[in-house]
């Protein structure tokens, strides 16, 4: 719990080519001087996906910096992470309610970070069924109130929502019925963070896997190197044509959009090795590991030096 209490305030608020789409199909808000403020896309049949900005959490963006969507079956909707903020999971129903009437039963919340899940409480009206990782209640006790606190402040009092607590827990995988779309969902071991949860849509072959997969925005490391890579080579043998990462464009390609977090993981992986076992020191490590992935990432210098740290701290017991 004491290295929860040291997370930093941007990592704390973020941890934090495109597929052809067979149909397109957007809706945007508006806002009084007419410019868009939420839009989502149809990249799959009944599956509608905000893309998030690649920024931290500000004021202006009020978190909406994740991919959040929900997908429609014929007698339900389920949200894929309510978003970041109260009003960006309020601008997410909204959108929601623009395409279908039909009850919003499950809220699923993919991990712990502010970015996914603080949105959830636009959705209680809905008394829809939390979904979440059976770590996930765990994860919120330790972290929530000190999330909410530090949203709060980048936000402004009132707008960063509370912490809702998952009332359906994931111990492995489980369905979910939509009418006619059955959705799998994943527990996966720790990776991104200790509690990622991903859901696949067998009806269109489109993986939703949250930060499981970042996708041109640096990642963010929380929880295990060597886990998140072993579940990542888990993922892409997951039958799937079209994958929705956590960050970056609504939907890639699948497997083939993993290969630069692939990359970018295994070269942290070995190059923190070598570090650790020439007997580098953190600072030296932080400053030359992964450097050369430098211009493939948004965001680099704000999380690469992040996930050498927690790569190094992880690394050390191996030695």
């Amino acid at each position: 719990m004491a290295d929860d209490l040291l997370v930093t305030r941007r990592h704390a608020l973020l941890s934090g080519a495109c597929a052809c789409l067979c149909s397109v199909r957007a809706f945007a808000q508006r806002d009084e001087s007419g410019a868009r403020v939420f839009a989502t896309e149809e990249v799959a049949s009944g599956i509608h996906v905000r893309r998030g900005v690649d920024e931290d959490a500000t004021a202006r963006n009020e978190d909406g910096i994740a991919n959040i969507g929900f997908i429609v079956g014929h007698d339900a909707v389920a949200v894929i992470d309510p978003g970041g903020s109260l009003i960006d999971g309020q601008r997410l129903r909204a959108a929601i309610r623009q395409v279908t009437q039909l009850p919003i039963r499950y809220v699923v919340m993919s991990h712990v970070h502010p970015d996914h899940i603080f949105g959830a409480p636009a959705f209680q009206q809905d008394h829809p069924q939390f979904v979440g990782h059976a770590r996930l209640p765990r994860a919120l006790a330790l972290r929530g109130e000190y999330y909410r606190k530090r949203l709060e402040e980048t936000l402004g009092k009132d707008r960063a929502g509370s912490v809702v607590t998952p009332t359906l827990l994931v111990q492995d995988h489980t369905e979910i019925d939509l009418g006619g779309r059955v959705l799998a969902l994943k527990a996966h071991g720790i990776a991104h963070t200790d509690c990622d949860l991903s859901v696949l849509d067998r009806n269109t072959g489109t993986l939703l896997p949250a930060d499981l997969l970042f996708v041109r925005r640096a990642p963010s490391l929380d929880g295990s190197l060597k886990g998140w890579l072993q579940e990542l080579a888990m993922l892409k043998a997951v039958p799937a044509r079209l994958a929705v990462p956590g960050h970056g464009p609504t939907s890639v390609n699948w497997p083939s959009g993993a290969r630069d977090l692939e990359r970018y993981l295994s070269t942290v992986l070995r190059e923190t090795k070598e570090a650790v076992t020439k007997g580098t020191d953190l600072d030296a490590a932080v400053k030359t590991v992964a450097q050369g992935e430098r211009s493939r990432w948004a965001l680099f210098d704000d999380y690469n030096g992040h996930n050498v740290t927690q790569a190094f701290k992880e690394l050390e017991w191996d030695q």
